[in-house]
């Protein structure tokens, strides 16, 4: 294998294109699981094995982590208005909305995130 293989194979930018890869995997399942419940297990779990057992994908399997965390800091925002009813009122319309606690999203979305990043990051300079 010529050195030009080798960097290729290990690259770094190769590295944070599987890791996003895997992120957009995460991102999906926990969307769905989510959004669908129990419908969207069997397909979240197919998409994650697929990510674990591709070898190119393998050893960015920790984008899986960063990808749930994203969602959940999406969900954080949208409920950013709560905990607890808030109510609006406009020149035609009013009405009430309830909003869930943002902050073990929030928490758990950082966290989420930042495991996997440092994950990651520390996987790539152990080596190949």
């Amino acid at each position: 294998m010529s050195m030009r293989t080798t960097f290729l194979k290990h690259s770094p930018t190769r590295s944070w294109a599987a890791f996003g890869v895997c992120a957009l995997i995460g991102a999906a399942a926990a969307l769905g699981l989510l959004a669908f419940g129990l419908l969207a297990l069997l397909p979240a779990i197919l998409a994650v094995w697929l990510a674990v057992t591709r070898p190119s994908l393998r050893r960015s399997a920790f984008g899986l982590l960063s990808g749930v965390g994203a969602i959940a800091l999406y969900v954080a925002y949208v409920q950013r208005r709560g905990p607890g009813t808030v109510c609006w009122r406009t020149a035609s319309a009013s009405g009430c909305d309830q909003y869930s606690n943002p902050w073990p999203w929030l928490a758990s979305g950082i966290a989420l995130v930042l495991v996997g990043l440092i994950a990651h990051v520390r996987r790539r300079r152990s080596g190949p």
